[in-house]
């Protein structure tokens, strides 16, 4: 079993994005591993696993635009069905 469920990856389009507070603020804030946060100041890269894909959408929302979310769950993959 997998410490961490949902594997969650998004888009977050903006103005004045920082990616290192992004990071930090989900570290800080969100229980999870695998986190990368990677991009420029009007657009981040999301990656992330956890098991409240929710809290990363409402957080990441709330910085600018949030698209091409996809949410896997990673535990289904392990067992050979879709995620």
């Amino acid at each position: 079993m997998l410490e961490y469920r949902f594997d969650v990856q998004l888009l977050i389009d903006g103005e004045n994005l920082n990616e290192d507070e992004i990071h930090d603020a989900i570290l800080a804030n969100i229980s999870g591993d695998c986190l990368i946060a990677a991009g420029d100041d009007e657009l981040i890269k999301i990656h992330f696993h956890t098991n409240e894909p929710w809290s990363v959408l409402r957080y990441c929302a709330s910085k600018g635009d949030i698209f091409d979310v996809v949410v896997e769950n990673m535990e289904r993959q392990e067992h050979g069905l879709k995620g």
